[in-house]
Formats: structure tokens, C-alpha cells, sequence
């Protein structure tokens, strides 16, 4: 997952609605979201190549996703994969809280990354490059490859749509997906520098990313009601960023 965007505790009908970008290289194979065969109670998309996956949600209550923190200057090529954080905690269902006071014990074993755990009463952020624990106030919050709420352009883009988008009682799913479907770069003063060419900078700029052999493979929509029901909508992309599946998942079940 490499962008999204969330309001947490202030919509009145939806405890947290969260929309989110996941780019990857088009040749590393991932399984759609789905109910996983060897944890049924995991709903999830899946990296196939190290077994992880970037946002999902359980039937217990339990949510998460994870940014990486982009610092190719400190790549730790032995490093254990990151999506293994928010697998572990969908299948272990641990405290919020614990599971990252645990975490931090060893969170420089990892490459950068940036980590939302929470249920439906609680979330929290952690970084390996912050120093603290984040316990989440209400408010409105965007994510990147950077720390949370760090004002890169498409981060501030997605915000301000996004706070426009859930005004009404109840978001309409197209139009949260096509706020993600924002192929518009920055302008050149506004591009952030995380150590990678100008060029590389200027294509991951933008919400939706399309290049050769690298782009939005998918864009999601995570929503939790004041009474605990859940949807989860995901839309899949094939390159060059053709959309090419729906899914959409709720529970309990709607009549």
C-alpha cells in the first residue's frame, strides 16, 4: 500500500471510512483480496511472492495497513518482508496496543515501513522511523511513503478530496474511487525528494501511478459502522492501469 487517506471517529454514520492506493511492480505476483483458506477469518489481498499483504480485516473487529517508508539509501536486503506485520496481526488478533509495543523491540530488523493496527474502538500508527507509539485521535489523517500526514502533494490532494467526499451520510463507492483514480503528477516545485531520480519522483507523485513496470495495482475502500457492520469494496488493475475486477465483501451479511 503506498497511499491512502481515513476519517476516524467523525463521520456520523461511519466509525472509520479508509481509502487506499496499493502500487507495486507489475510483475510480483498478488492474489486479489479474498477469505484466506489457511486463516477463513482473514479478509485480505496477498503478496504471493513473500506471503504477506499490504490492508485487510478480520471477522473479529480487527483491521490494519501498511505503507513502506521510501529511503532507498538504507535498503536492508536481508530484511524480513513487511507485509508479514499486518498478516500476523489479522491472523493473532492481539491487542492493538501490545502487538506494537512488541514490534518495537525489533522494528529496525525491517526496512522502512509505516503501520495502522486498530479494531473498531481503537487505532494506532507506527513508523520505524518515528520514535512513539501513535494512539489515534478522531480526525482525518493521509499516508504515504512517509511519515503520517507528512504534506507531500499527493497526500494533501487525496486529503482535501477525500474530506469533500465524506460530507454525506453515506459515500458513495465510485466516487471515493475515483478520487483514487488521480493520474495528475505535482508540478515540479511541489514533487517530493526521497532520494530517487527526478523522474521517478515526478511518476510517483501522483495518486494513481502508471509507468512501464510499476503502477496502482488496486484501489480499496475499508468502511466500519457505529454498530460494527463492515464493507470492503476493492478494485483491481491491470497494466497499463485497465480496470479489470470488482470485489466487494460485507458482514454480518445484508439482506
Amino acid at each position: 500500500m503506498c497511499l491512502l487517506s481515513f476519517c476516524w471517529k467523525q463521520h456520523p454514520r461511519y466509525k472509520l471510512v479508509l481509502i487506499a492506493n496499493r502500487d507495486e511492480f507489475y510483475a510480483r505476483p498478488t492474489k486479489e483480496m479474498y477469505y484466506w483458506e489457511d486463516h477463513p477469518s482473514v479478509l485480505a489481498g496477498r503478496d504471493l511472492e513473500a506471503g504477506g499483504t499490504w490492508m485487510g480485516t478480520n471477522q473479529k473487529g480487527f483491521f490494519t495497513a501498511l505503507t513502506n517508508f521510501r529511503d532507498p539509501q538504507n535498503i536492508k536486503k536481508e530484511a524480513p518482508s513487511r507485509g508479514q506485520l499486518t498478516a500476523d496481526f489479522l491472523i493473532n488478533s492481539p491487542d492493538p496496543r501490545a502487538y506494537l509495543e512488541e514490534l518495537k523491540i525489533r522494528a529496525a530488523e525491517y526496512n522502512g515501513f509505516n503501520l495502522l493496527v486498530g479494531t473498531a474502538d481503537e487505532l494506532y500508527y507506527y513508523s520505524n522511523y518515528a520514535p512513539e507509539i501513535q494512539a489515534l485521535r478522531p480526525g482525518l489523517y493521509g499516508l504515504s511513503n512517509h511519515l503520517l500526514d507528512t504534506p507531500w502533494y499527493k497526500v494533501e490532494k487525496l486529503k482535501a478530496a477525500f474530506k469533500e467526499a465524506i460530507q454525506v451520510d453515506d459515500p458513495a463507492h465510485e466516487e471515493l474511487l475515483s478520487i483514487l483514480h488521480n493520474p495528475t503528477v505535482a508540478p515540479d516545485e511541489q514533487i517530493q525528494q526521497t532520494g530517487l531520480s527526478q523522474d521517478q519522483e515526478r511518476m510517483l507523485s501522483s495518486l494513481f501511478i502508471k509507468s512501464k513496470s510499476y503502477g496502482t495495482h488496486s484501489s480499496s475502500i475499508l468502511k466500519i459502522d457505529y454498530q460494527n457492520r463492515v464493507w470492503v469494496h476493492e478494485r483491481r488493475y491491470s497494466p497499463p492501469a485497465t480496470q479489470t475486477q470488482d470485489r466487494h465483501f460485507t458482514w454480518p451479511k445484508e439482506n
